[in-house]
């Protein structure tokens, strides 16, 4: 038996067993960097206030510290001074709120992630060509609202793979499936078998609509859950990736799994009898949070972290084009060549 002069409980001979496993990929996705940067590069250059249309991403210590630095985030852009600037959230919005904020005049930075606004485009191909869009996805969300908001007409919700028995269409209606990008791989697979089964002439998006980080955060999760007693997924309740890397580790295998928003929401009953605690994050999360999970592991009594990688991550998205113009612009005079 021993003691840690750093931490005062008592360890057992039991404790050589323990083990942390961290996964990587994790945390933030190169669509939430970028939306997140925008931000702030907007505050340095336009000065506060700068408003930003819902959640930048779907985390509040991020929106926090935004807040402190001067942005204001608001629901609607009636709340939007007539004039001022916008940026819109990486999940996208429809057309419709592009043409309120001409109306108002508001000058607008466009945050969505450029994944959806693949997908966005895709919704407009395919009503182009006379098809219905099956959108898969939460009701609600604001991603959904965007991609919906393109062909609100042609455009039906399936929340779940039982929703499918309740959808109807004749035998030669042209259909096409599209998909909210932060969805459960395997669900989102397993509604669309269901739909092809029903629906034989089903139409597949050109590509997978599940963004790579989303991908690879659940494989991710899967690898370091199997095993694991505990699983503590680092994230916001309206996260729609960070609440499904929870459902993921279950299915996977883990004894628990339960989502924080940071270290003071960790219940210390959960580490009761756990040998392995495996931690990871959504890709709305910086990494400071999850630090602070592991240092918490770490006092009592847990190892250092070891990484389990299943995916290399290299993916970097420019910036908005009217902030790179307007950053552009202010270089070139700062140079004196504006």
């Amino acid at each position: 038996m021993t003691i840690d002069l750093g931490n005062p409980r008592v360890l057992g001979p039991d404790d050589a067993d323990r083990q942390v496993l961290l996964a990587d990929p994790r945390g933030y996705c190169a669509g939430v960097d970028r939306a997140v940067v925008t931000v702030e590069e907007a505050l340095d250059l336009y000065g506060a206030p700068v408003y930003v249309r819902k959640q930048i991403v779907h985390n509040k210590h991020v929106v926090s510290n935004l807040e402190k630095r001067g942005a204001i985030f608001v629901e609607e852009l009636d709340e939007v001074p007539p004039g001022a600037t916008v940026v819109f959230s990486a999940h996208g919005v429809s057309p419709a709120v592009h043409r309120q904020a001409a109306e108002r005049e508001l000058k607008t930075i466009d945050a969505t992630c450029p994944l959806v606004t693949k997908v966005h485009r895709e919704a407009v191909r395919f009503a182009r060509e006379g098809y219905t869009i099956l959108l898969i996805g939460h009701a609600g969300h604001e991603e959904v609202e965007g991609t919906a908001g393109e062909a609100p007409d042609q455009t039906v919700l399936v929340e779940h793979p039982d929703d499918v028995d309740n959808l109807d269409f004749p035998a030669d209606a042209k259909l096409a499936w599209l998909s909210q990008t932060t969805l459960s791989v395997d669900e989102t697979m397993e509604t669309v078998r269901r739909l092809r089964a029903k629906f034989p002439q089903l139409e597949d998006p050109p590509s997978d609509d599940i963004c790579y980080a989303t991908q690879n955060r659940q494989v991710a999760v899967k690898e370091i859950g199997a095993t694991a007693d505990l699983v503590i997924v680092v994230g916001s309740a309206n996260s729609s990736n960070s609440v499904r890397l929870v459902e993921v580790a279950l299915e996977a295998g883990a004894k628990a799994s339960y989502r924080v928003d940071d270290v003071s929401e960790i219940d210390e009953a959960w580490l009761e009898g756990a040998r392995t605690v495996s931690v990871t994050s959504g890709a709305s999360v910086p990494d400071d949070l999850v630090q602070g999970v592991l240092g918490f592991l770490a006092e009592r009594g847990f190892p250092d972290a070891r990484p389990v990688q299943t995916a290399e991550e290299s993916l970097v998205f420019s910036l908005p084009k009217e902030l790179h113009r307007d950053l552009k612009a202010r270089d070139l005079k700062a140079a004196g060549r504006g």
